[in-house]
């Protein structure tokens, strides 16, 4: 058979390969069942229908994304090749460069991406019904958030791994890559206080989460040791090991809190936040192979199986969701949970799960100084995205399949429930929804939590969901009360990984831009440079988590509204770069792949941001609510949440921040994304006449076995 060549690469050209009859009848299986169930979801006019639609709905979505978009992304926009040596192989340094594993990369992957967004988000989307934040989930990971991933993982590969904010320099130029530098740290130092201090809350005087979370800790570096010192290459057997340890680890966890050692284990917010402090940095210094991969390998152990474990008992329980399909909060913008109209905001609140700017981060910080293979980057960029949108969909279903009434006065704000279980229930009833003050002392006392009332932020509302469905399964009602404890816990890991691993990233990134200036701090090896970036880097988002732990109008709390567009800006910058990388390469023809999405995630970010410099309602917009704030103050009133005039004054400040900084934010996107277009433009006009930056082709020493049914995907590394 002759074999054709790829005109930019010189390679051959990839064979289309035949197609088998049971693999047709498969895939239309497939693809009929999902169709049947996204129909069911999209016809439904007032009656209940089960949450089993939503899951199976997902699921034929992602399986078919993945066995044909990905499947084409990668061997016509990307074409990786198995024979050039990956930059941790050529560059491997026992510190940060290191060839791994692919199962142990997939996991300290998704491990490392998978944050709070997809479990806050969705919950808090609900309030504008289960079919926009459904639709926006599994679309939005497909065409957008997976494909960012992927593109991002495979071009900082092609770097030896540099930054984001690098790429960006080097591919589109000194002014737009200083302004991509500077708005993706800052944007970094925000997301990784924000996340911090989800995990300082959920662990805060909780023995069982604090004695199972720290235990992970020795139990990765037992890990790490075990996989490359003593049995070196036994990924299964290390697994095994690491599974039942971690089980241990949870069950002790439960043993703790009802032991003499809980108040060991039972730590202040200020206490935690200096005990993260010291553990990002130590997992920012040490060897990647010793703490962190194991650890975030660990972890989706934990994070998948509960996951799992949740779609199980979705499909067994079938329970049925309450909330509306849309809700008139989609249209009115006037939601309690969140203020503002569906466009633009139900895309900035449900950002990790669909597309998220934090994962680029990742992509081109720890995973792609670790990848062994070329090939490997769809299981791991694409694949481990499509993992996080599930988990985005079982928090949604868990928010959506609770009693409306109770969603609402969980996630309403205090200033409107009121503190007592009556206030609450009148303010619900205001809402249209109902709920009785026994009903409230109930799912309180169910899950021994002395009020669920105002407990906003998504994770709260979560737990009790997975409660439900969990207690309609394994143990019914007696054991709602753990399986609401046991939830706080997972999240609390969940979000762990994302701080650590964030944090060697914006090691990374500071050791980039610094090198700019002095050389020595830009070589990842440099020891000097690898301990004072990572102090700067804890020291910069541990003074907004401390500030913020001692003080609910101060530190990260003050930025915590900036969250939602300040991570989608970050996808902004990640797909000009990526955009315009494919475009200097000679793929124009594919660049729409990189760059509709582009062109969504600018029109969402710039709305929202536009709104919420200019908007007229306090609710929306910062500058609307500084002069609501600033004339009652003048007038000497206190409005909620401030408890006293002093509380005033700092929400006036804020307000001013927050609408200067998304400013400044969206300034320097802008910058970037003009500096882009000029270099695509010039490109174009010239083509062959704007050289990437693409690491030299060196061949690759590293050969790996095959299993059978892996698609030639390798599985165990040894050097020839």
């Amino acid at each position: 058979m002759p074999t054709s060549v790829l005109p930019e690469s010189g390679l051959p050209a990839p064979q289309k390969p035949r197609t088998s009859p049971r693999s047709v009848l498969l895939w239309t299986a497939v693809a009929l069942l999902g169709a049947i169930a996204w129909g069911v979801l999209a016809l439904a006019r007032g009656e209940k229908i089960s949450a089993v639609w939503l899951v199976v709905a997902a699921l034929g979505s992602y399986a078919i994304a993945y066995r044909f978009y990905s499947r084409f992304v990668v061997r016509r926009v990307l074409q990786p090749d198995d024979r050039r040596a990956t930059p941790a192989e050529r560059l491997e340094d026992g510190v940060d460069f290191q060839p791994t594993d692919r199962r142990v990369l997939l996991g300290h992957h998704f491990a490392a991406i998978a944050g709070a967004g997809p479990l806050v988000g969705p919950v808090l989307a609900a309030q504008m019904g289960y079919l926009p934040g459904t639709l926006w989930i599994v679309a939005g990971v497909i065409f957008a958030g997976a494909v960012q991933d992927m593109v991002v993982l495979f071009l900082s590969m092609r770097r030896d791994g540099k930054s984001l904010g690098q790429m960006a320099r080097d591919e589109i130029g000194r002014a737009g890559g200083a302004a991509a530098l500077i708005a993706v740290f800052a944007i970094m130092i925000i997301l990784l206080g924000v996340l911090a201090l989800v995990v300082v809350n959920a662990l805060a005087h909780s023995p069982w989460g604090t004695f199972s979370v720290a235990m992970t800790v020795p139990i990765a570096l037992f890990m790490g040791f075990w996989l490359h010192r003593i049995r070196p290459g036994r990924v299964v057997e290390t697994s095994l090991i690491g599974v039942a340890l971690l089980l241990l680890a949870i069950v002790g966890g439960s043993w703790v809190q009802n032991s003499s050692l809980a108040d060991t284990f039972t730590l202040s917010p200020t206490t935690l936040v200096f005990c993260l402090i010291g553990y990002g940095f130590v997992a920012s210094v040490l060897p990647v192979w010793m703490l962190l991969a194991p650890r975030d390998y660990l972890s989706t152990f934990m994070k998948i199986g509960t996951i799992a474990l949740l779609a199980v008992g979705v499909v067994v329980a079938a329970p049925v969701l309450r909330a509306d399909a849309v809700s008139d909060f989609a249209s009115s913008g006037a939601g309690p949970v969140f203020a503002g109209s569906l466009f633009p905001f139900l895309f900035i609140t449900i950002a990790c799960g669909a597309l998220s700017g934090f994962h680029a981060l990742v992509s081109s910080g720890t995973t792609p100084k670790l990848i062994q293979k070329e090939s490997q980057v769809r299981m791991i960029g694409y694949g481990a995205m499509l993992m996080e949108s599930f988990v985005a969909i079982m928090a949604l279903i868990a928010a959506a399949t609770l009693e409306p009434g109770l969603y609402y006065a969980m996630n309403a704000p205090a200033g409107l429930l009121g503190a007592t279980a009556e206030s609450a229930s009148h303010a619900v009833a205001g809402l249209g929804f109902t709920i009785t003050p026994d009903q409230l002392t109930h799912a309180a006392r169910a899950v021994e939590e002395q009020s669920l009332i105002a407990r906003s932020g998504g994770a709260p509302t979560l737990a009790v969901g997975m409660s439900e469905i969990f207690s309609g399964v394994f143990g019914g009602t007696a054991m709602k009360a753990f399986w609401y404890h046991f939830a706080i816990m997972f999240e609390a890991l969940f979000i762990l990984t994302t701080v650590d691993a964030g944090t060697r990233v914006g090691r990374f990134m500071l050791q980039d831009m610094l090198g700019n200036v002095w050389k020595p701090v830009g070589r990842v090896n440099w020891k000097p440079g690898i301990w004072l970036c990572s102090g700067l880097v804890v020291a910069a988002w541990g003074y907004f988590l401390h500030s913020g732990a001692t003080d609910p109008l101060g530190g990260i709390n003050q930025l915590f509204p900036l969250f939602g567009i300040a991570n989608q800006l970050l996808a902004a910058i990640a797909l000009a770069v990526c955009t315009t990388v494919l475009v200097k390469s000679g793929r124009l023809r594919w660049a729409w792949v990189t760059g509709l999405p582009l062109a969504w995630v600018v029109a969402v970010t710039f709305t929202a941001g536009w709104l919420k410099i200019f908007s007229d309602d306090p609710k929306v917009g910062f500058f609307a609510q500084r002069t609501r704030y600033a004339d009652a103050l003048d007038a000497g009133q206190v409005l909620p949440p401030a408890k006293s005039l002093d509380d005033m004054r700092t929400v006036v400040t804020n307000s001013t921040v927050d609408g200067v900084l998304i400013a400044v934010f969206l300034l320097l996107v802008a910058v970037v994304i003009v500096n882009a277009a000029v270099v695509c433009v010039r490109a174009v006009r010239s083509p062959g006449g704007s050289a990437t930056t693409e690491a030299p082709y060196v061949e690759s020493r590293i050969e790996l076995s095959e299993q059978p049914g892996q698609s030639g995907e390798p599985l165990v590394g040894a050097r020839s």
